[in-house]
């Protein structure tokens, strides 16, 4: 945590198999003993965040690696079948229970507040839930990284919610008004990515019925566009750090190639080892 008695957070981006670039990165920073006073994750960067605080490096990689191709898992049958291409029982409760343990007794003991955002249908807002407890907090993250158009909402206190990166792709500002004073923010692109529109009919075909949620998944090029200008006006502040890869990832966001999904992890590694120690002084700093 911060040497000065400011308070550091970090913020992860979501971006679905592009977040095996931030989970390289993750497992350099428990590799060097890195500690925030509080994390926020967003889709696959909350998903994946978690483990920062679990200690157990390695275990995003690892799991995807196994499963990625696995039906039970993530497949198009399940899509049609459920209306959910990843199957919720076994990527939720199977994998994390069965064949990789979340150290959820680890986790809590780190006393670091961790945070995931997602995504109201009704009110097309963001939302922002603290990870407590493991059965609330595994629908809590599934909400998160549930993406439109391949997903059911999930239901958390009888309202819908999707992806939280609809309604806040980068949730930097929430973490500001929680009062934390400086944030390391991983992004999975690169500085030269700009947004683009999605096309109008697809969305009010799936979404007409959540007005809200429809008119923020059409205007979400330009909330996330706006607040990539906002971080760069407030890195050059020395207000917040960072860390995205130089070059475009070339990953699908389901993509099922092991060799690439290995090689976007890697690159996360390089990246983090290769910003670790500007990052340390930027933590450190009064």
């Amino acid at each position: 945590m911060s040497n000065s008695g400011n308070k550091i957070g970090l913020v992860l981006e979501g971006g679905a198999m592009r977040g095996m670039f931030s989970a390289g990165i993750i497992d350099v920073f428990i590799e060097n003993d890195i500690k925030f006073d509080g994390v926020i994750g967003v889709s696959a960067g909350a998903v994946i965040g978690i483990n920062l605080l679990s200690k157990q490096k390695g275990r995003a990689l690892a799991f995807n690696l196994q499963f990625i191709r696995d039906k039970r898992y993530m497949s198009l049958s399940n899509l049609i079948k459920t209306g959910n291409m990843m199957d919720k029982d076994f990527a939720y409760y199977t994998v994390p229970v069965k064949y990789y343990p979340f150290d959820f007794e680890t986790y809590r003991a780190s006393g670091t507040p961790y945070y995931a955002c997602v995504t109201n249908l009704e009110t097309g807002e963001a939302e922002y839930f603290e990870v407590t407890d493991f059965d609330f907090g595994m629908e809590v993250l599934r909400a998160s990284s549930s993406l439109p158009f391949v997903s059911t909402p999930v239901m958390l206190g009888g309202k819908p919610y999707l992806d939280g990166g609809v309604a806040d792709s980068i949730p930097f500002e929430h973490m500001f008004e929680l009062g934390y004073d400086r944030l390391v923010v991983v992004l999975t692109r690169d500085s030269d990515y700009r947004k683009s529109p999605m096309p109008e009919l697809p969305v009010k075909l799936a979404y007409g019925r959540y007005p809200a949620f429809e008119h923020r998944l059409l205007d979400r090029h330009n909330e996330y566009n706006e607040s990539v200008a906002r971080l760069s006006e407030l890195e050059k502040e020395g207000k917040v750090f960072i860390i995205r890869p130089p070059s475009p990832l070339g990953i699908r966001r389901t993509e099922r190639d092991l060799e690439k999904i290995k090689d976007v992890y890697n690159r996360g590694t390089a990246r983090g080892k290769e910003l670790l120690d500007k990052m340390k002084e930027f933590m450190a700093r009064d």
